[in-house]
């Protein structure tokens, strides 16, 4: 049975106030104007009471014990920063214009990745809805944010967040965050939110005076992991379940993206993601809309997206860095850290055909053998990218793919991504060739915490030798944070310009189905390592060809007989995308064809 928590404001400046704090013997809410009340404890470890004459906007804090004044760990509002006073807001005051909207199946969505303190000069949930018209434009339908829960200062990831409950104050708080989702279903646009449960942030998190919300049982890479098995683990899950139930039915996001979720770490008989998953299908029943729940990790485990009645956790999809990875390899040749495991063209035609390439094979990175077979599920359960926050933010210098490969292997990247048979996400920029880089950023208060990030993220690249040459950006500098902002002005570049209509075409593809007969298990590949080129043939009725040249030299391929016209639907290197070449718009089946360097094109048979 789920259980409210937080400060509930009823009507007529009532207002209820619950934490769980089981191993207390006093709990007051103490309030910057008026006397503190003392709650009543249940069985439960719950601390509980009405109190009257709490207009919307006061300030409180509970008292442990007759000692220590913290805020509420599920606080809603945070305005005065993570250490300081919580405040009461009216989870029901907003008049929402969403009535009719039900949603967006994972199937159909074109995901696009963004940070809102960066995605515009402003960085604020208000601006967001500034830039709906380009995404608009570019044939967007969904956009995925980085955490929002308050974390310390005004810029960061998102990723330390101590208020789960609570929207980034410096972001426009829980007002601003309703008028933007508001302003995106109006527009038709899908938002999911990046929520982290495998941890909370170091500065800030007071978790661990109310309750045993860690176990020393397991330790994740942040140090002791969430209670989600140990004693007393029922209230923590449900203080989660409540998160994720808050979201969606109050703010009305449209699904969640669950960070890191092998760091999620639960060995009951039914695991957190499981619960959570059924709580949301609850939730679609009642409220008849379309929720998705997006897993990140890097188990290439099926039993995340398996249904429940094959032993899985029912989550609608999960991201693939096999795809990212292979793909990112072939076309830059790095071969260092994890990337030590990719870069071999029949890799790509794996990615290509089923999404793992790890599939219970040896990882030499690892040195385990990784994951197992995806053969039955759907290629919507995958979300693939060839740009996101982690491959990009985690490198030294935070480069994107412009500043690694050319024009016309940007262009390459982006037809192998929307003609693969999964789920695209871009990273917010990557329509336009964006160059500045998303590099990792903080704003903690404490020194002692910010000398340690800035040391950790040093021995992060120790893999990665070849990036370490590089000067290092200081995650705590405004300037690093500066930097990491998009610059709108691609209109005004030729190139740039090219890059995004070219994005905006293949998107429109993707949408209308030209590339769903690789939606199936009727495709064949052929791969020449040592030229670098990959062949895409699908054997349904209407056939679909994609040819793939990563050589750095043109190549000649000979066209299959299995069609004797084929009609051109796409050659990225095109003048028409500022490419160099003028392409016919029929090919004769075992024509041999020069395919130009870091190029494709996508024929389809003739009827």
């Amino acid at each position: 049975m789920r259980r409210k928590i937080g400060a509930a404001y009823n009507s007529n400046e009532k207002v209820t106030f619950t934490v769980w704090a089981p191993l207390k013997n006093k709990v007051e809410v103490i309030f910057k104007d008026k006397p503190s009340v003392v709650l009543t404890k249940d069985l439960s470890g719950y601390w509980e009471k009405e109190v009257s004459g709490i207009p919307v906007g006061s300030y409180y804090k509970f008292r442990l014990d007759e000692k220590e004044d913290f805020p509420d760990p599920a606080s809603r509002f945070q305005p005065l920063g993570v250490h300081s006073w919580s405040a009461i807001v009216n989870q029901n005051s907003y008049s929402w214009n969403d009535s009719s909207w039900k949603g967006i199946p994972l199937a159909q969505m074109v995901i696009y990745e963004l940070h809102i303190g960066t995605f515009t000069s402003e960085g604020t949930f208000k601006a967001v809805i500034s830039k709906l018209d380009h995404l608009l434009d570019l044939g967007i339908n969904c956009i995925e944010i980085l955490p929002i829960s308050q974390f310390p200062g005004d810029r960061n990831w998102g990723y330390d967040g101590v208020y789960p409950f609570a929207a980034q104050e410096s972001y426009g708080g829980p007002e601003g965050l309703k008028k933007m989702i508001d302003a995106c279903h109006e527009k038709g646009v899908a938002v999911i939110l990046d929520a982290v449960y495998n941890h909370i942030g170091p500065e800030g998190n007071y978790l661990s005076q109310f309750g045993p919300y860690f176990t020393d049982k397991y330790q994740t890479p942040w140090g002791a992991a969430l209670n989600f098995d140990d004693k007393y683990s029922d209230e923590v899950r449900n203080f989660f379940l409540e998160n994720t139930l808050m979201w969606l039915e109050e703010f009305h996001f449209d699904g969640l993206r669950l960070d890191a979720i092998h760091e999620i770490i639960d060995r009951g008989a039914k695991h957190l993601l499981k619960e959570l998953s059924l709580e949301v299908d609850k939730l679609q029943q009642k409220t008849g809309k379309e929720y998705v729940l997006i897993a990140e990790s890097d188990l290439n485990d099926i039993k995340i997206i398996n249904p429940y009645e094959k032993g899985g956790f029912g989550l609608e999809g999960q991201w693939v860095d096999d795809f990212h990875h292979s793909l990112h390899t072939v076309l830059t040749s790095e071969n260092e850290g994890y990337y030590m495991d990719y870069g071999k063209m029949e890799q790509l035609a794996k990615a290509f055909k089923q999404a793992f390439v790890y599939d219970g094979q040896y990882s030499h990175f690892r040195k385990r053998t990784v994951g197992n077979s995806p053969a039955g599920m759907e290629f919507s359960n995958f979300v693939v990218s060839i740009q996101n926050h982690d491959q990009i933010g985690n490198r030294l210098l935070g480069e994107r793919l412009p500043k690694l490969i050319s024009f016309e292997g940007l262009k390459l990247a982006a037809g192998t991504l929307f003609t693969s048979p999964f789920i695209p996400m871009l990273f917010m920029g990557e329509e336009f060739a964006e160059e500045n880089p998303f590099q990792y950023f903080i704003s903690h208060g404490d020194p002692d915490l910010v000398k340690a990030v800035q040391q950790g993220r040093k021995r992060e690249f120790e893999y990665f030798n070849s990036q370490t040459k590089g000067d290092f950006s200081d995650p705590q500098a405004r300037e690093t944070f500066n930097d990491s902002k998009l610059n709108w002005a691609f209109k005004e570049e030729p190139t740039k310009n090219a890059l995004f209509k070219y994005y905006k075409y293949l998107i429109q593809l993707k949408k209308k189905g030209a590339f769903n007969a690789f939606r199936t298990d009727k495709i064949t590949t052929e791969v020449d390592e040592e030229r670098k080129t990959l062949l895409v043939l699908s054997s349904a009725d209407n056939k679909l060809m994609a040819l793939f040249n990563f050589n750095n030299e043109n190549e000649g391929m000979l066209l299959p007989e299995a069609a004797k016209s084929w009609e051109l639907i796409l050659a990225s290197a095109d003048k028409k995308w500022n490419g160099t070449y003028d392409f016919p718009s029929d090919f004769a089946g075992g024509e041999k064809i020069s395919l130009p360097a870091n190029s494709l094109i996508i024929l389809k048979s003739r009827r």
